[in-house]
């Protein structure tokens, strides 16, 4: 079964602060296995649906090559990553991961991982729609880690 799994935090357990705006606003280790047969890429998509002002975009990466099965903590902030992975926009219009930072309340934080079927002639920087639109007939499968955040 493709699942993606923390080590920092449970599906559906609460995000540790060292991950949000107010810790270190660093990203959590990632870590997924089984993916299908003739994965080609790895694309991950973290947004808030729970934001005020609608979906919030906190992290966009695509490229991911097949063989690698994780995310290590703290993925640099750089647009195109050594291993050949591609950083998006958030809806900071940042190129990084911007942790969760609700104005208020316990909001939900969906790492959603699709395994393509193949690689995206997309530039890095791309937002999330543009993101969908190149993986809209490439999905093999997508597996969603949930955490939550809260702040009073």
């Amino acid at each position: 079964m493709f699942e993606l799994t923390s080590p920092d935090f449970t599906n559906g357990g609460m995000i540790p602060q060292l991950y949000s705006c107010d810790g270190e606003d660093t990203s959590p280790k990632l870590i997924w296995k089984d993916p299908p047969q003739g994965t080609k890429s790895f694309a991950l998509i973290m947004d808030d649906p729970d934001a005020p002002m609608g979906t919030w975009v906190h992290w966009i990466i695509f490229n991911i090559p097949p063989e690698k099965l994780s995310l290590p903590r703290a993925v640099s902030p750089e647009m195109n990553l050594p291993d050949g992975s591609q950083q998006g926009r958030n809806s900071w219009h940042q190129i990084s991961y911007g942790g969760p930072c609700p104005p208020s309340g316990t909001h939900r934080y969906l790492f959603k991982l699709y395994a393509l079927a193949t690689i995206l002639d997309l530039e890095a920087g791309a937002d999330k729609a543009t993101l969908v639109r190149a993986m809209e007939k490439h999905i093999l499968k997508k597996a969603e880690l949930m955490g939550l955040f809260k702040r009073d």
